[in-house]
């Protein structure tokens, strides 16, 4: 019959406690466990520790009887189908942690990209990761076809294209779809899965989108409308701060009073900007101190997103923004982005104000610094950002002659 027991090897303290297996005399294996204890608390007769009366060593004891009765029950498993040995025993004591399996299925990849990047990729990136997963199952549900990441080649860009765009998305959530998915596979083939020899060669190049912005003239005329509401008014105000600030709303709609610190008598809002982490000082415009001196110096009340972008379409519509101008909105229908010939009011969205900003100052304020306040990578993005067309620029750009 098996019998279990500890022991130490050692008078030193700590000394590392062993367990040790007997079966008669075939079979006489101990191992290291994971517990030390100080000599001195150990009984070497009861092979236990002394004082059970003492919380530590009556946990210790516990601790050794439940992994005495989980050997025992494990040896009773493997006696007769495994070789029973010191190595046998070692391993039931300190198991090897399994390796993750790295997919080669492209969904499945998906998952394993999330959980590796998760502390590494912004939020926007986890959401993006989501939603182009949720399109890619819908795609392999239509097509019936569980796509590997060996299978992303010319042949499954044409049909997934087709897909998208029997679904209404636009050209460019398609091209940003299938950047994603190269950049899946690309991360896939750092991890030596097998990727199609047709992959590097695969482009889905955006469209031109309309730039909608507010002239200086419509800023004045939504400055001084006359709005029946106060969450139309509140609007009001964060549309002028970010059409002066230059910010995304996942900025500007955290600026509060405490922000706000004086350089040489002029005020700057200084903060850390959400996507790119970059610290930033802007000075406040005479449009965004007159806000803050009718509101005691604090910053209008902060609304959601989807509040914001409602209640700017109101107010817009108040202030006489309503000339026909091609651009695109979401569809009631497709609830997808949809082109044509629209009011103006009703394709202002939270974006207009960054747009704005960056459109009315070019050639005005120098680009480097325009660029510094946007987070534009490079001159040429913010040039390709900005909602002048090139007979405007080179307008603004005769000045200068």
């Amino acid at each position: 019959m098996a019998s279990i027991n500890f022991l130490l090897q050692s008078k030193r303290n700590p000394a590392v406690i062993y367990i040790r297996l007997r079966e008669g005399r075939s079979l006489d294996i101990k191992a290291r466990t994971k517990f030390s204890i100080d000599p001195e608390n150990w009984s070497i007769a009861k092979g236990q520790p002394k004082n059970l009366k003492s919380a530590p060593m009556k946990h210790l004891h516990e601790h050794l009887q439940m992994m005495s009765a989980e050997l025992l029950n494990h040896y009773n498993k493997c006696v007769i189908d495994e070789p029973i040995n010191a190595e046998w025993l070692k391993n039931f004591l300190h198991p090897e942690k399994k390796q993750e399996e790295i997919p080669s299925g492209l969904i499945d990849y998906f998952d394993y990209y999330g959980r590796h990047k998760k502390t590494s990729i912004k939020l926007s990136s986890q959401k993006k990761l989501k939603v182009f997963k949720h399109l890619l199952q819908r795609f392999e549900k239509s097509v019936k076809k569980r796509y590997l990441i060996r299978d992303v080649n010319a042949d499954f860009k044409l049909k997934f294209e087709e897909f998208c765009l029997d679904e209404k998305y636009s050209p460019n959530t398609i091209a940003r779809a299938i950047k994603f998915i190269k950049t899946i596979c690309y991360h896939a083939a750092d991890n030596r899965i097998e990727t199609h020899y047709q992959l590097k060669n695969i482009i889905s190049k955006s469209v031109p989108v309309d730039k909608i912005y507010l002239t200086e003239e419509e800023i004045d005329k939504i400055l001084n409308v006359q709005l029946n509401h106060d969450y139309l008014v509140n609007a009001r105000d964060w549309l002028i701060i970010s059409c002066e600030t230059g910010q995304r709303v996942s900025d500007f709609m955290r600026f509060n009073s405490s922000m706000i610190r004086y350089e040489d008598g002029k005020p700057l809002i200084e903060f850390i900007q959400v996507k790119t982490e970059k610290i930033m000082a802007i000075p406040l415009s005479k449009r965004v101190r007159s806000i803050l001196e009718i509101r005691n110096g604090e910053f209008p009340r902060k609304i959601t997103d989807q509040r914001y972008n409602e209640y700017i379409k109101e107010v817009c519509k108040a202030a006489g923004i309503t000339q026909i101008i091609k651009g695109s909105k979401i569809s009631d229908k497709y609830f997808r982005k949809e082109s044509g010939m629209f009011p103006k009011y009703e394709l202002i969205t939270s974006h207009v104000g960054r747009r704005s900003f960056a459109s009315n100052n070019y050639g005005r304020i120098p680009t480097a610094l325009l660029i510094n306040v946007t987070g534009h990578a490079t001159e040429s993005m913010f040039l390709e950002y900005i909602g002048k067309t090139e007979t405007e620029k080179a307008k603004q750009l005769a000045e200068y002659f």
